[in-house]
């Protein structure tokens, strides 16, 4: 009781299987007593590029821009845009962050693939002598919950898409890890679109279900070996 959740939910339509994923997710979680909040990208008009928009005020070298140098200045001076500042605040408070999406083109929608482009720089979420274990996001957990177009069989390590798992291993390992965060094993719904109408119905429980004891969950050992076993 009491945990703060953040969702940063990357779909347009409210709807959407993703949309209905979200729902249970606020629900349940509120049931328990948890604070959650949710950064609905789309409806936010989420700006997913990092330009030099994203400092307010001067530039550290105006001569020439360089995106993770100037951001790095701007958090430790105070001189981030608005929107940022905002999104690092909820991921300050949060114990848990859920990122919930469809997956396309084997990553993240590029809105969010932006927002973790902007929200974590430089001083914020990492510094280059503390990555990893060390990562200045500690104390974390993240849960990576996503649908994809492809049935479980075609994510198989036999499968024409590959293992589900070298998929995760640049947005779980080289971004959540990176900065310190821990991972929690993801949730993946298989082709949903193309699932019956129980199918479906049995996919949303289950995930009901996992929310119930989700803060009895250990993290995954955040190692190559999980990904490329």
């Amino acid at each position: 009781p009491g945990k703060k959740v953040l969702i940063v939910y990357a779909h347009q339509e409210p709807k959407s299987f993703n949309g209905s994923l979200l729902k249970i997710a606020v629900e349940e979680l509120t049931k328990q007593g948890c604070i959650v909040t949710v950064s609905d990208l789309y409806a936010m008009q989420f700006e997913p590029r990092a330009t030099r928009n994203d400092i307010v005020g001067h530039l550290h070298n105006s001569e020439v821009f360089n995106y993770s140098v100037e951001t790095w200045e701007a958090y430790k001076t105070g001189a981030l845009s608005k929107d940022l500042v905002e999104e690092q605040k909820k991921v300050q408070e949060a114990d848990l962050l859920i990122f919930q999406f469809p997956l396309f083109w084997f990553n993240m929608p590029a809105i969010l693939k932006g927002w973790m482009d902007r929200v974590l720089v430089q001083g914020f979420a990492y510094d280059l002598s503390k990555a990893y274990d060390g990562g200045l996001l500690q104390d974390k957990l993240s849960l990576f919950s996503f649908t994809t177009g492809g049935t479980q069989e075609t994510y198989s390590n036999k499968g024409i898409n590959g293992d589900i798992r070298y998929v995760l291993w640049p947005i779980q390992h080289g971004i959540m890890h990176f900065c310190g965060v821990k991972v929690l094993e993801p949730h993946i719904c298989y082709a949903p679109e193309h699932a019956s109408e129980e199918k479906r119905k049995e996919m949303l429980t289950a995930w009901t279900q996992r929310l119930k004891t989700l803060w009895k969950e250990e993290p995954i050992d955040c190692s190559p070996e999980w990904y490329f076993k």
